[in-house]
């Protein structure tokens, strides 16, 4: 029996990105397709470090933090070092941002009370004109 493969059109549709993003991830080395004359058919390997790299991407990681905890994966032993290197980073990410969120939180805070103000002072200006008509 034969290992399921995949064409590059599959890919590209299962995990909605183009085919240029799976040549791109095969020029970097980090997926290996074999080919049958210009046709390129993707192992279930390439298919499963497509899906990891791109939900690392979605998580903020650099292609090259998420290659490092793809390689790190051993089904030979335990990988409770990958393991726990991934959730410590996760952590970290996580609290990031969080603090960036806060600090949106206090710049929006911030331009609601200058908005605020100014349009106190327009007013007011409006209604002095007003008053003097």
């Amino acid at each position: 029996m034969t290992a399921k493969t995949h064409t590059i059109s599959d890919l590209a549709r299962e995990f909605g990105v183009t085919t240029r993003t799976i040549r791109f991830y095969e020029e970097k080395g980090l997926i290996h397709p074999l080919r049958e004359g210009q046709k390129r058919l993707y192992s279930n390997a390439d298919r499963v470090r497509i899906k990891l790299i791109l939900r690392g991407k979605r998580i903020g990681m650099t292609l090259r933090e998420c290659v490092e905890f793809i390689d790190m994966y051993d089904p030979e032993h335990n990988n409770a070092e990958q393991l726990q290197s991934l959730i410590d980073d996760v952590k970290s990410r996580r609290e990031r941002l969080l603090q960036q969120k806060r600090d949106i939180d206090d710049m929006l805070s911030g331009l609601d009370e200058v908005q605020g103000l100014c349009e106190e002072s327009l007013a007011r200006s409006h209604r002095k004109k007003l008053a003097h008509t």
